[in-house]
């Protein structure tokens, strides 16, 4: 994926969502060294769900170089796509005065100047473009989820990264928990002797806990909402969620429920792992 286009018009929001979406990115690589770098790729193996390079006019000459570069990759038979970001120039305006950053083509002339003159320059390589967005009424969340849709479609095993985790309340809530359920209203296993010792992966547990009645009651709304919410926070372009449950003293009611939450989930979701905070305190 080559992301080009208007400078200000997202490039490196693009680019982040790339990386979130498991992709090799690169930011202003030379084009002249694109063709080694696919060699390269040839022989390692990067573990990446594709390449994003951000390429634009900070490398002088771009225009005229990249064409035939990209022309040739792809009649070597590589999949090269061409992303080109625009907007209106007033929205330039508005997002280069607010950065302060100075524009990549000129420091002489006036900042309107510039950015007529580089969507000149770039006009041949816009009608190039497999997608063109304009992301003048675009927020960086909005452009991200866009983005992430983009990179859904071509990625082969880019994910959410789900991270179900168990602690117990006595220690303190997970600061970086994005969903926190508290399980304190199942009957507590610590209070049985023949139980105490034990912790919420045991067998002893599960089968104490899922006799309650309440247990399978809860479970089911409460999977039901994840099921629900999951592909929602994807589609916003959420690539981390952390699923907390939290009991008293986080060793047996948190993690036999952690457990069977993280059961159901790792069959959807392959970026998925489970972390027993307090297990052993």
């Amino acid at each position: 994926m080559i992301i080009t286009g208007c400078s200000g018009a997202g490039k490196h929001t693009a680019m982040a969502a790339f990386e979130d979406a498991g992709y090799y990115c690169i930011d202003n690589m030379p084009v002249a060294l694109l063709s080694g770098f696919v060699e390269l790729l040839a022989k390692d193996d990067f573990g990446a769900s594709g390449f994003a390079f951000v390429m634009d006019l900070r490398e002088p000459g771009f225009p005229e170089r990249c064409r035939p570069v990209f022309q040739g990759l792809r009649d070597r038979g590589l999949g090269v796509e061409i992303l080109f970001l625009e907007a209106e120039d007033d929205v330039l305006l508005q997002r280069f005065s607010q950065t302060r950053r100075p524009h990549p083509i000129s420091h002489s002339r006036r900042l309107i100047e510039n950015i007529s003159a580089e969507k000149a320059l770039l006009q041949p390589l816009k009608r190039d473009a497999d997608r063109v967005i304009d992301t003048s009424c675009f927020s960086v969340h909005n452009l991200r989820a866009v983005i992430g849709d983009l990179a859904e479609k071509h990625r082969h095993g880019a994910y959410m990264r789900v991270q179900v985790l168990s602690f117990g309340f006595k220690y303190g809530i997970p600061i970086d928990a994005d969903l926190i359920v508290d399980v304190r209203f199942l009957d507590n296993p610590y209070f049985v002797p023949d139980l105490r010792d034990l912790n919420g992966r045991s067998a002893d547990i599960r089968e104490y806990l899922f006799a309650l009645p309440e247990t399978s009651a809860f479970l089911e709304r409460y999977l039901g909402l994840l099921d629900f919410l999951m592909p929602l926070y994807q589609k916003e372009g959420k690539r981390y969620l952390t699923v907390a449950v939290g009991c008293t003293g986080g060793r047996h009611r948190s993690v036999a429920i952690a457990e069977a939450i993280f059961s159901h989930l790792k069959s959807s979701n392959a970026g998925i792992a489970i972390t027993h905070r307090d297990i052993d305190r």
